[in-house]
């Protein structure tokens, strides 16, 4: 971990100094000139971890139930899969902001396209605010063929777009296995991916502009999602 020399003395920053040290990772401070080149954020606040690349899982493993309780719950409360695939978003803040959604509303594992989308960078990183090191991800070769294998899989495809002919909070979820799928910020779903989903559905909004950013849709979506479930 690196810190930078002459941070002025703020609780957080002992705090994760002393995390660091819990876990045996070696601090050392350095010039602001030297954390900003290896942070490659903009504004970093004076400290930065270096760690693994995030883990991969196959899209398979993220169907499976893991770890259910007495309750049938898994480790995070929930029955069945809960999972988010992303259609090609392609703004850092808007991604990071919906990973960070995803994983406060228990989404169990998102599926991501290998090509013509963001990718899980520092800045992603940050603006999730730590949501990458909770969620699993599967990086698939396209989406409408992961549809597909979720199709397979039993797990009912919900895609998310303005015309979509039924109001989300109108949809029929219980216990099953689910994945909401998310376009990109301009055109939304492609026209393949919402031929694949089992339904669309739209967020009823009533002003004057006809539909809400990507990361505001998904938060709305992810939340009635999750307590219908």
């Amino acid at each position: 971990m690196m810190l930078a020399r002459g941070l002025d003395p703020a609780p957080i920053v002992e705090h994760i100094v002393e995390l660091a040290r819990e876990q045996r990772a070696a601090v050392r401070e350095v010039s602001r000139t030297e954390l900003d080149s290896t942070a490659r954020t903009e504004a970093p606040q004076g400290v930065v971890a270096l760690a693994d690349p995030l883990p991969e899982t196959d899209l398979a493993d993220l169907v499976e139930q893991r770890g259910a309780d007495s309750a049938g719950r898994d480790a995070r409360g929930v029955g069945a899969p809960f999972l988010l695939a992303l259609d090609g978003i392609t703004d850092p803040g808007n991604f990071g902001a919906v990973l960070r959604t995803a994983e406060c509303a228990g989404v169990t594992g998102v599926v991501l396209p290998r090509h013509r989308s963001a990718r899980i960078t520092p800045t992603v990183a940050k603006a999730a605010a730590g949501a990458v090191e909770h969620l699993r991800f599967a990086v698939v070769p396209g989406i409408p063929s992961a549809l597909r294998t979720l199709s397979s899989h039993d797990v009912w495809t919900v895609g998310l777009d303005a015309a979509g002919p039924r109001p989300l909070h109108e949809l029929e979820l219980a216990g099953e296995a689910v994945a909401l799928v998310l376009g990109s910020e301009g055109r939304g779903l492609s026209r393949l991916v919402a031929q694949r989903c089992d339904v669309l559905a739209s967020i009823p909004v009533h002003g004057a502009l006809g539909s809400l950013n990507v990361a505001a849709a998904a938060a709305v979506a992810c939340f009635e999602m999750a307590r219908r479930r």
